[in-house]
């Protein structure tokens, strides 16, 4: 029998969502380990690990002390919670899967949607024996900004065409040819966060755009405007946000990622009531899990078959 573990699985479906072929025995973790000594302690003994997304980080220090492990798979084609590197060093194979990422674009609609017409407090309102709470604002004649233009961010750009916004975008590599394509304008970040009404953010978490947005581009803001986050936490200045937030510097956020999953129950995030905070459920729908798990059962086939199927390399 070959021993797999899979982590994160907060929904509890990794053993039902599709059929686990002979041969596996599938051990499902249904909450967080929440340090590198858990994890180990966790997954001794264990041939294969799952990975959901990059919930639970494997750096070197990890991996060292996983003596009996020869396949990781992360969920997505790349998890940059991975040291892939050192992974390879001691023999340990890193397969991914595909996904979908229309899910993550309509949560970025359902967050923008919400914490413009202050949605959380006139359901908790009617749910509470009240009636009508605030004024909401218009998207459109808004300009939206968007930060990455890629999968996520072009799908976006057009749908803000339909509600009737303006759009502009700004990345490091950005053309205006390429802005042009998905029916915005190439403007400079600088400029972005002065004239958007919301910012949304769609970059890959890297050295180069971790902490993009902090106290400078926060102070650029107009205080009507919104800032949208489905990307990763750590774009983003936390300290910067929840100051911004507490001043009214801004109208209000919509976060979907965060610098620290779960978020700490005592975070800002959570009591402050210009906030709209979802629990990274950008790419959590049935249709997406049913794509990652197929996979993940054809990423152990093949390796058991010693032909391993989408590797990731360093």
């Amino acid at each position: 029998m070959t021993r797999v573990a899979v982590l994160d699985d907060y929904q509890g479906v990794a053993r039902s969502i599709v059929p686990w072929p002979d041969g596996l025995d599938v051990t499902a973790f249904t909450d967080h380990a929440p340090d590198e000594a858990e994890v180990v302690r966790r997954l001794q003994g264990f041939d294969v690990v799952v990975a959901m997304r990059e919930r639970t980080a494997f750096p070197r220090s990890v991996l060292e002390r996983l003596p009996d492990l020869k396949l990781l798979v992360t969920t997505g084609p790349r998890n940059a919670a991975i040291d892939v590197a050192a992974a390879n060093e001691r023999g340990v194979t890193v397969s991914g899967t595909w996904g979908i990422v229309s899910n993550t674009v309509e949560l970025t609609w359902a967050l923008m949607l919400a914490v413009v017409r202050g949605l959380p407090d006139e359901v908790a309102a009617v749910r509470s024996g009240g009636w009508q709470q605030g004024l909401g604002r218009d998207l459109n004649g808004k300009t939206l900004g968007v930060l990455g233009v890629g999968n996520i961010g072009s799908q976006v750009a057009h749908i803000a065409q339909a509600f009737g916004m303006g759009v502009i975008a700004w990345s490091q590599n950005l053309t205006d040819e390429r802005a042009e394509g998905v029916g915005a304008k190439r403007v400079e970040k600088e400029d972005l966060f002065r004239r958007a009404d919301i910012v949304t953010v769609h970059l890959v978490l890297s050295d180069r755009t971790r902490g993009l947005i902090g106290r400078d581009e926060l102070a650029l803001m107009k205080p009507t405007a919104f800032l949208i986050n489905t990307s990763r936490g750590p774009i983003v200045d936390d300290d910067a946000l929840v100051d911004a937030l507490e001043r009214k510097a801004i109208a209000g956020a919509g976060l979907d990622a965060f610098a620290v999953e779960p978020l700490p129950a005592d975070h800002p995030y959570r009591r402050l009531p210009n906030v709209v905070a979802t629990p990274h459920i950008g790419y959590v729908t049935e249709d997406c899990y049913r794509i990652f798990y197929d996979q993940i059962v054809e990423d152990i086939t093949a390796w058991r078959g010693g032909a391993p199927v989408r590797v990731i390399t360093p």
